[in-house]
C-alpha cells in the first residue's frame, strides 16, 4: 500500500515539490554560508519524493545552539512560505477522497519544513534508530 501511494504521490505533486527542496539546496549549497540548510534542503527532497513509510525524529545531539539558530532564521527567511504552500496544496489535495491521503503527507512535512535543523528521516518500521526511545 505504500508504494502504490508513494507512486500516486509522486505523480500529483511529489515531483515537483521534490524539485523544489532540490534547486532550493543547491542554491544554499551555492552560497557557502547556507550549506547547512542545503543540506537540509536535500534531506527533504529526498522525504518528499517517497513519504509513506518514513517520518521525522530527532536527530540526537542535533539541538544546540546553533540548531536552534538556524532554524530560526530558516524559519523566518523560508520556512514559514514553505509551511504556508503545503497547507494550501493540503487543502487542494483533500478535495477527493484519493487526495486525502496525499494531503496528510503534504502536512506531515510541515514540521520538517519549519525547522528542518536536528532532524532525521527514519523508516516507519524502524522508528526506533539507535539513540532513540
Amino acid at each position: 500500500m505504500k508504494t502504490l501511494l508513494n507512486i500516486i504521490w509522486l505523480v500529483f505533486g511529489g515531483l515537483w515539490l521534490a524539485l523544489g527542496y532540490f534547486f532550493a539546496g543547491i542554491i544554499c549549497c551555492l552560497l557557502i554560508v547556507t550549506i547547512p540548510w542545503g543540506i537540509a534542503s536535500f534531506r527533504i527532497a529526498s522525504y518528499t519524493l517517497w513519504p509513506f513509510g518514513r517520518m521525522v525524529v530527532e536527530k540526537p545531539g542535533g539541538n544546540g545552539v546553533f540548531a536552534l539558530l538556524g532554524n530560526v532564521i530558516w524559519l523566518l527567511v523560508a520556512g514559514i512560505w514553505i509551511a504556508i504552500g503545503h497547507v494550501v496544496t493540503a487543502f487542494a489535495m483533500a478535495i477527493t477522497i484519493i487526495g486525502i491521503p496525499l494531503a496528510i503527507a503534504n502536512l506531515k512535512l510541515i514540521p520538517v519544513s519549519l525547522m528542518p535543523l536536528g532532524k532525521q528521516i527514519v523508516a516507519t518500521d524502524r522508528p526506533f534508530v539507535t539513540g532513540y526511545r
